[in-house]
């Protein structure tokens, strides 16, 4: 938080940021309220998660070609005021009359579109925050980030739910392209100001290799570092088996209704998602500070032992110990992630950077749907017990490997 304060230029663009993020949320939460009154709900909210998932497979072409483009800052300037303008397209497709099926193909379209933008300025955030704030600053500053925004998802889909009663769909599509506008020119205007600071900036060497020999490249430069890429694969599993777990407690938490259910049985869903929200909001804030003095194997034995606890906890189907526990694990679990991309950012290349945390990014989000299939349908196809079995095997697995990695490296 510190850098924050003492930053203008990070200040603002870390702004610029939370604002297309807000706006993304509330339209979003608009969009499927709008969905779910259609006749053919279950299809036309497939649709519009698609759009949603889909391009977040392209982070890692997001980031490469983030590596190639030499006026960085002009460029996310750019896809904001691209994204601006499909949502101010939007606004009016709501106001018109078109048939409500051919306004939610066409905005799902859209929104596929933008958000594909967004994956290409996702790239461009990790290069320009280090320019910003220096490579040893950068773990902290993408921590705040991380973690002001989970606390911006928790808030905007609540605020979403209040405007949603006294505003309308084409007002939520405008005030999301009012904020794409309002971070175009916080992008620019830090841009102008940090050309002015260092010229050399923008006019640093890029990546001009081809795709694949660049995720070559990553991975070489990724694997010169002794015990990195098993810490990438680490924390995937951690992920993984965090988002696992938010499918396999409300599974759990039905079949024990008496015993974990408080209040209601949707109240304590809800709950569940405030719990992690914060667990991993204050991880990502506060985690470089709260585990300072921990290497990076530590963390990730730390976090896999309370894995590990929570998995045991969801057995014993005490839904209070459940919740304190998994609110460690997205602190624990989200702090290690920071270290992990600090660790990244000072191994790799400048130039192939937005490609190599692309390549982190499309493993560590690949990671959480693939574990949550495969135990979800062990779930639903035998007991969810033989699922929780599986997931403790899963970071018991995990758990050895870290202890063989860890002593091959005593300086992380």
């Amino acid at each position: 938080m510190n850098i924050f304060l003492t930053n203008n230029n990070y200040r603002k663009f870390s702004t610029a940021s939370f604002l297309s993020s807000a706006g993304d949320i509330l339209f979003y939460l608009a969009f499927m309220t709008y969905a779910s009154k259609l006749r053919n709900y279950s299809l036309a909210l497939s649709l519009i998660a698609i759009s949603e998932s889909l391009p977040k497979l392209f982070t890692i072409f997001g980031g490469y070609f983030a590596d190639r483009t030499r006026n960085k800052f002009r460029n996310i300037f750019l896809a904001a005021i691209i994204r601006c303008v499909l949502y101010t397209i939007v606004g009016f497709l709501f106001i018109s009359n078109v048939d409500q099926w051919n306004l939610v193909i066409i905005v799902v379209i859209i929104n596929l579109i933008s958000d594909s933008c967004g994956a290409y300025s996702s790239g461009l955030v990790s290069p320009l925050i280090v320019d910003l704030v220096g490579k040893d600053n950068f773990g902290e500053a993408e921590g705040f980030t991380n973690g002001v925004n989970e606390i911006i998802n928790i808030a905007a889909q609540f605020i979403g739910s209040a405007l949603l009663l006294i505003t309308s769909y084409s007002s939520l599509a405008f005030i999301n392209a009012l904020s794409f506008l309002l971070a175009g020119i916080l992008f620019a205007n830090v841009g102008l100001k940090q050309n002015k600071v260092s010229d050399s900036i923008e006019n640093r060497e890029i990546n001009t290799q081809p795709f694949f020999t660049t995720i070559k490249s990553s991975f070489k430069q990724v694997k010169k570092q002794v015990g990195l890429f098993e810490v990438v694969l680490i924390v995937a599993i951690l992920n993984g088996s965090l988002s696992s777990m938010g499918s396999l407690i409300p599974i759990m938490i039905a079949a024990n209704k008496n015993t974990m259910v408080i209040s209601r049985y949707s109240f304590t869903i809800a709950l569940m998602g405030v719990v992690v929200a914060c667990g991993a909001a204050l991880g990502s804030i506060f985690g470089t500070k709260l585990f300072k003095k921990f290497k990076i194997f530590s963390m990730t034995i730390l976090a896999t032992l309370i894995a590990l606890i929570t998995t045991f906890a969801i057995f014993a189907t005490n839904i209070y110990l459940v919740l304190g526990l998994y609110f460690l694990l997205a602190l624990t679990a989200s702090a290690t992630s920071i270290k992990l991309t600090q660790w990244l950012v000072t191994a790799v290349e400048h130039k192939i950077l937005a490609s190599t945390v692309g390549l982190l990014n499309t493993i560590l989000i690949a990671s959480a749907p693939l574990m949550t299939t495969v135990l979800t349908t062990v779930s639903g196809a035998t007991n969810i017990k033989y699922a929780l079995i599986l997931l403790v095997t899963f970071e018991v697995i995990t758990f050895v490997v870290e202890l063989k990695v860890s002593k091959k490296v005593k300086t992380k």
